[in-house]
């Protein structure tokens, strides 16, 4: 009988994550992958500004900090310098898709060999619950009182369905973590983004839905809720393109 256990690559350092928060989650998934796949120590990973910022102090591989969204362009040197390496980036949806926008898409663009796992919250979670670039409309926010609008913040920006058109990007899938199969769905994402990098097959990212509890002003289960019927009605999980 399989004994479940803590991931080798995941650190015994207790999170400051809020409760009902999903980085957690993928941390753990994230961590379990590569050892699964026996990579930890030619893992080099980013840490974002974002919820995120201290990962390197639960993820044990080598580990850098980046500028607020340059994690990509980090990542492209990285790559280019020691190609036998295993990039990723790990980024919350003000990173990736607000101040990181052009690195995003001009890394996706290019094709670079990395894999970038995507954390969407709808919300920017650090700094106090304001509108993030994939709030959805009707949202409230602390910037967006009576609800996100069409024709004055526009509509949320939709990653998976931005870069699909990049011929540079060979994998791009939607997950969640707000329920046991879609933590599994999540785990089996990001172990396929890995093997194509591994493979040497280009851009690779996974978006993942999860849960803010804290800044949506919802109790955790409350939150999970949310993401189930509200979030995947607006951005619907599945692969958007797999070469």
């Amino acid at each position: 009988m399989a004994t479940f256990t803590r991931p080798r690559t995941l650190k015994e350092t207790i999170t400051h994550y809020c409760p009902g928060c999903g980085h957690g989650i993928v941390h753990r998934l994230l961590a379990e992958v590569i050892d699964e796949l026996g990579i930890r120590e030619k893992t080099i990973g980013t840490a974002p500004v974002g919820c995120a910022v201290m990962m390197y102090d639960y993820i044990d591989c080598d580990m850098i900090e980046c500028a607020h969204g340059r994690a990509p362009a980090a990542a492209t040197g990285l790559k280019r310098v020691h190609p036998d390496k295993i990039v990723f980036t790990y980024q919350g949806d003000g990173d990736l898709a607000a101040i990181g926008t052009a690195e995003t898409i001009h890394t996706a663009n290019r094709g670079e060999n990395i894999t970038v796992i995507f954390i969407n919250n709808v919300i920017y979670g650090m700094t106090g619950g304001q509108m993030a670039p994939t709030t959805m409309l009707g949202q409230r926010t602390t910037t967006t009182p009576e609800g996100r609008g069409m024709h004055g913040e526009g509509g949320p920006i939709h990653v998976c369905e931005l870069l699909r058109s990049l011929e540079g990007v060979c994998y791009l899938e939607r997950t969640a973590v707000s329920s046991p199969s879609d933590v599994l769905a999540t785990r089996r994402a990001i172990r396929k983004a890995f093997e194509c990098q591994i493979a040497g097959k280009g851009f690779s990212l996974v978006e993942v839905l999860s849960m803010c509890p804290t800044d949506w002003k919802l109790s955790p289960d409350k939150a999970v809720k949310f993401v189930n019927h509200e979030m995947k009605t607006v951005f619907p999980v599945g692969v958007y393109k797999d070469k």
